[in-house]
């Protein structure tokens, strides 16, 4: 059965609290997971809880860390993540952006020596309730994608996210995408409940089109770049991938996902992140703006739809519609994923809240 949304985060914050995190840390990314969950990003929430628990017990994780800023001026920052879990630094990098937009009407922030840091979309719907445009970007710690024409895994998913405000607070303009045909994670999902993936996912490691959500992870094989195929422009998937790691790992000096030592690192995996925020008020009025998105996102919506069952929407709609459903039927977590879950509360010690 599903759990209420506020026993889905307790749990995740029983667990990190287990882990040895501090109080605040663990409120920060429970509140990210949990977020994903309720959002229907299920691909960056409790699923990552096993993955984690490996990056920990191979001591790749600082429970304890502490971001900080070593280098800074008006409008940018670079902070070094400690070695910890990319949630903590991620969102501290995204505010001292916010603030320091808000102070010179633009700032860019990069982070180093960092972890996975959950959904994107999380950090650039930060900037997006300040009134203020958000994007986001993070390397990966294991190539999985071969560039186009490629037979080597040189790539990660390397997600990207745009925000910006609308008149409706609650309901921004909101892509959060990889640059991958889908997230690594919506694969493993597949693998925690043994099933396949859909065609067009994944490819073997002769780059023959496969079904097996192992294919990428084990057996030597890819996951696709956005586009799928050389014939279908995987070239614009491939490059956006190059984009997000010259943001987030050449600006930072982290290690980029093309370097034999990513996922090898001691610590954390020396993932690094890029965020930016922008007032809209550098150009004009503020509220003008919102509502040109406000009209442009409604126009967009107002599009007659092929088929009348379903309407055309517009990147943000679908986590609207599941943080709606999700806060009055609950969480779904499936049932090979939970056994995993519990035994990784159990052998913490933490727990167990999701019976």
């Amino acid at each position: 059965m599903p759990a209420p949304f506020k026993t889905h985060r307790a749990q995740l914050k029983a667990i990190l609290k287990a882990w040895g995190m501090t109080e605040d840390n663990a409120e920060t990314t429970a509140d990210i997971l949990g977020w994903a969950d309720l959002h229907g990003v299920d691909s960056h929430g409790i699923s990552m809880i096993p993955g984690y628990d490996r990056l920990r017990r191979s001591g790749r994780a600082n429970m304890q860390a502490r971001p900080r800023i070593i280098k800074e001026s008006a409008v940018s920052a670079l902070i070094d993540g400690d070695g910890g879990l990319g949630h903590v630094p991620a969102k501290f990098a995204m505010q001292v952006a916010i603030d320091k937009a808000k102070q010179s009407g633009i700032a860019i922030t990069a982070v180093k020596n960092s972890a996975h840091f959950g959904a994107t979309g999380y950090y650039t719907l930060m900037a997006a309730r300040e009134g203020l445009i958000g994007m986001a970007c993070t390397s990966n710690s294991l190539a999985q994608v071969a560039p186009t024409f490629g037979k080597e895994a040189k790539l990660g998913t390397d997600p990207w996210s745009f925000a910006a405000p609308s008149d409706d607070p609650d309901r921004p303009f909101l892509l959060d995408m990889a640059t991958t045909t889908v997230a690594a994670g919506r694969i493993r999902n597949k693998d925690n409940e043994g099933l396949p993936c859909p065609p067009g996912w994944v490819l073997d490691k002769e780059g023959r089109p496969s079904t097996d959500p192992r294919e990428a992870r084990d057996k030597g094989g890819f996951l696709t770049s956005l586009g799928g195929s050389p014939e279908g422009s995987s070239y614009k998937g491939y490059g956006l991938a190059v984009m997000v790691n010259i943001l987030a790992s050449c600006l930072s000096g982290s290690t980029l996902d093309t370097d034999p030592l990513a996922g090898k690192k001691p610590q954390g995996n020396d993932i690094g992140h890029c965020f930016i925020a922008i007032d809209p008020g550098l150009f004009r009025d503020p509220g003008d703006f919102t509502a040109d998105v406000t009209r442009l996102c409604d126009d967009l919506r107002a599009t007659t739809p092929m088929d009348p069952a379903q309407p055309v929407i517009v990147a943000g709609d679908p986590q609207w519609r599941y943080r709606e459903q999700r806060l009055k039927e609950g969480i779904p977590v499936g049932a090979g994923l939970l056994n995993q879950i519990r035994q990784v509360a159990q052998a913490c010690a933490a727990p167990w809240l999701l019976d």
